[in-house]
């Protein structure tokens, strides 16, 4: 199988490559490709950038350069419930693009695309359960990705309103890019940011829930 992994941002890459893989640097025009061997499947991953437009491009890329079958992901997030605290950790379900609106001229919701049945940007089922065999008491989270970066609390109730529990700014995007190539994806997130910004550092925070996300990505790796 040839797997790909889109990673958002150097800190969360990090994790990536300070883990026991052996991992080869290659170059594909902007991006740089970290190519290793995990339990005899090729694996593929890049750093994409913030953003939904970055990391579809990233997406698109893995799959028609390299033939990525899966793609995965694994990040940091926002907390759009006020009952969850940093290193909380999550199988995404379901992602939406919250800034993503043709209702007015087109029979669908907002944040609907035409492909979907409603606002939910699937994920591959099969990877989900194996990621809730390996650690099944696994929080389940549905996402809203858009392109910024959310603090206002308005604007986080707003998101909440919309059946989201966390907030990032890639997932959905990768998700329906895997899915119109008829690849599966799977997307592990951790808190590091708090719905008061009261859960400490930042940075610290980012660099420890990344490590937590790709310590399970590790082993579903270890899996498949």
């Amino acid at each position: 199988m040839v797997i790909g992994i889109v990673i958002a941002i150097a800190r969360e890459l990090k994790a990536f490559l300070e883990s026991d893989f052996k991992v080869e640097t290659i170059k594909n025009g902007y991006f740089d490709i970290y190519r290793c061997k995990v339990n005899g499947n090729d694996v593929y991953a890049t750093k994409s950038g913030y953003g939904k437009v970055d990391a579809a491009a990233a997406t698109q890329m893995l799959i028609s350069c390299y033939k990525c079958e899966k793609i995965l992901n694994f990040g940091v997030t926002g907390a759009l419930d006020r009952a969850l605290k940093v290193s909380d950790l999550f199988v995404v379900k379901g992602a939406t693009n919250y800034d993503y609106d043709v209702s007015p001229i087109d029979p669908v919701k907002k944040c609907q695309y035409e492909e979907f049945e409603d606002i939910w940007v699937p994920f591959d089922y099969e990877l989900y359960a194996l990621a809730k065999s390996i650690k099944p008491d696994l929080k389940d989270a549905c996402v809203a990705t858009g392109d910024a970066f959310v603090e206002d609390k308005t604007k986080k109730g707003e998101l909440s309103n919309l059946g989201c529990n966390i907030c990032d700014m890639e997932i959905a995007s990768i998700a329906r890019i895997a899915y119109l190539n008829g690849a599966g994806c799977l997307s592990i997130k951790c808190i590091s940011d708090t719905y008061d910004g009261d859960g400490g550092d930042f940075i610290t925070n980012v660099n420890a829930s990344a490590a937590k996300a790709f310590a399970l990505l590790r082993e579903i790796l270890l899996k498949l």
